[in-house]
């Protein structure tokens, strides 16, 4: 299966997590222009349906690899490294998760070839290589990045390319036998905080607090704005560390990069090291009670007032609304 684009999807609980599906659109669009394949690369346990599910939409083939575990560095940079070896595929787009920004980095030093971080932008180029849209120096500039070697490896930002829509698909599955080897690492068991089953990724709607909600008796106001609305609450550092809610909730730079439908900022000030993992969304509400907070300078709608007074208000409208 030469001349093909890999999507690696990265899985958690049985599903694909949405930025696997959202990357199968630029590649397909790439792949288009080079008359190339998408093919999606699944890896874990009990793969059955998540290959239907990467099939259904939009990849032309699907790679399954059975392994031990949902995510382990080793065993997983082995498996992708070799599964490129065999298809030597053009291009290679991993999700920038967590997870995905550590295998991506392993992948490419397994293969001898550079790899473009935290993507934003795909097109194609007059030289017919593919580049990369990178923010760089905390966001405040783009950068746009060639990789010479091959494959073409990135990590993509989530929330920046919509899904197809799905469809009962016909694509082949091929299913590949890979024993990892110099496995380092071996994960007996995982242990998750309750917090940590909320998945900020994946979120439609997204209720942040910042230092500016001022204890964590106040703080519990985000979590019952989100509550109202059917979202997840999501943190700048500070709330983290003073011990408001726990660090599975921390958005930006150091935490997760969201892209949500509608993100409603309560409190936070707007620091780069914040706006850079949520300046994505679709639609951003942001309530200052400084009318100078650079968080105003990306949100569609500013409301100047304190927090304490208008979420309330936000509370009871829409508690009002849905009566």
């Amino acid at each position: 299966m030469d001349n093909c684009i890999f999507v690696v999807m990265e899985t958690a609980e049985g599903v694909i997590k949405n930025v696997g599906l959202e990357m199968i659109t630029p590649a397909k669009e790439i792949a288009a222009a080079k008359s190339l394949k998408t093919v999606a690369v699944v890896l874990g346990k009990n793969l059955a349906e998540t290959a239907k599910q990467a099939a259904n939409y939009g990849a032309d083939a699907v790679i399954t690899v059975e392994l031990n575990s949902d995510y382990s560095s080793d065993e997983y940079a082995f498996a992708v490294a070799e599964i490129c070896k065999k298809y030597n595929p053009e291009a290679v787009f991993i999700g920038a998760t967590q997870n995905g920004k550590d295998l991506a980095p392993r992948v490419a030093v397994k293969l001898n070839t550079g790899c473009a971080s935290d993507v934003t932008g795909i097109k194609m180029g007059d030289d017919g290589k593919i580049h990369f849209t990178c923010p760089v120096y905390g966001g405040t500039i783009l950068a746009e990045n060639v990789i010479d070697t091959l494959p073409q490896m990135a990590t993509i930002r989530g929330g920046v390319f919509k899904k197809c829509e799905p469809a009962e698909s016909t694509a082949e599955i091929i299913n590949e036998n890979i024993t990892p080897e110099n496995v380092k690492t071996k994960i007996v068991d995982v242990v998750k905080e309750i917090s940590e089953s909320v998945n900020l990724e994946d979120a439609e709607v997204i209720v942040a607090g910042g230092r500016g909600m001022g204890s964590a008796e106040n703080f519990s106001l985000v979590k019952e704005l989100a509550d109202v609305l059917g979202g997840v609450v999501g943190a700048t550092r500070a709330p983290i560390e003073s011990g408001w809610i726990s660090r599975a909730h921390q958005i930006g730079q150091s935490g997760k990069i969201v892209a949500p439908k509608l993100y409603i900022a309560c409190g936070i000030s707007g620091a780069t090291q914040h706006v850079t993992g949520m300046v994505g969304s679709d639609y951003i509400v942001a309530i200052n009670k400084d009318e100078d907070a650079p968080i105003f300078d990306v949100a569609n709608v500013g409301i100047v007032g304190n927090v304490m007074q208008v979420i309330p208000e936000m509370i009871n409208e829409i508690k009002k609304l849905r009566a």
